[in-house]
């Protein structure tokens, strides 16, 4: 594995963080990403694997100015260093300060990001990407977390929702966002699903049913089938009001956004960051 140690150290360094770098002799993973506190405060873990394929790390891009850098594993280049990686064997990962806290973000493979504005882009859904252009959002505004085209609180995008269909009875308070894998919650003042496809969910196993497969276990399964709940997945998410949490400033919507999440969880990468915001 080729590391330069002292160059990762000193790369996060000029964003203004801390980083720890070390071997883990059980990990397969060419890097593994935390940040963790110390009497210091937050600084980034890199925890390399003995046991993984000859790779290199390295980071690619820092912007100071920013505090943002893009870290890399890749696998070694051939002899010479002429051979071509393939982007999908390019594990990328976003690290930078948003508001108070350090964070990190695993990039989708697919998008190729070649430095941190690229990353940046490529963490945004494709209906967030689509409202920057339809609203002619200047390039230099278009990493802010409110512009004319959207809100955005950590990893959460808020997009004005045209002509809602909302219901006061359907409306819930305090509702919680939360991706899969946990983290803390950033809670919305006002929320309401709408469409979607009804199912019955299993909040052990994760897994849903339909209500074709949920009539049949009610026969085949009586007392399974009373565990599950009844939910819509691929419900649009509307808020309003004051979206809170404890890492992020409050953000007010006046009115009804749909909330879309970025794109981390279509990153290989994402299985090799143990952060969760």
């Amino acid at each position: 594995m080729s590391v330069d140690a002292n160059l990762l150290v000193a790369k996060f360094e000029q964003i203004g963080s801390r980083a720890r770098v070390r071997w883990d002799e059980r990990s397969a993973a060419p890097v593994a990403v935390d940040i963790r506190r110390d009497r210091e405060g937050q600084y980034f873990d890199l925890a390399l694997g003995r046991r993984a394929n000859p790779s290199r790390v390295e980071v690619i891009d820092a912007r100071p100015r920013e505090r943002h850098l893009l870290l890399m594993t890749a696998p070694e280049r051939g002899p010479g260093g002429t051979a071509r990686v393939p982007s999908e064997l390019k594990r990328k990962f976003l690290c930078g300060h948003d508001e108070r806290e350090w964070f990190v973000a695993a990039v989708p493979e697919r998008a190729a990001a070649a430095n941190v504005r690229g990353a940046m882009e490529a963490l945004k859904p494709v209906e967030v990407r689509r409202r920057v252009e339809s609203a002619h959002v200047p390039f230099d505004r278009r990493n802010d977390r409110r512009n004319a085209a959207f809100v955005r609180q950590g990893e959460w995008f808020f997009v004005r929702a045209f002509w809602p269909e909302v219901r006061d009875i359907h409306v819930t308070r305090n509702e919680l966002i939360r991706r899969t894998g946990g983290g803390k919650p950033h809670v919305a003042e006002f929320a309401c699903r709408t469409g979607g496809e009804p199912c019955y969910f299993d909040s052990r196993s994760g897994r849903a049913y339909s209500i074709a497969e949920f009539a049949r276990l009610r026969q085949a399964k009586p007392e399974y089938a009373r565990t599950l709940q009844f939910q819509r997945r691929n419900a649009r998410l509307l808020v309003r009001g004051r979206v809170r949490h404890p890492d992020h400033a409050t953000i007010l919507l006046r009115e009804w956004h749909e909330v879309l999440m970025n794109t981390e969880h279509q990153a290989e990468a994402m299985r090799f960051v143990a952060f969760i915001d």
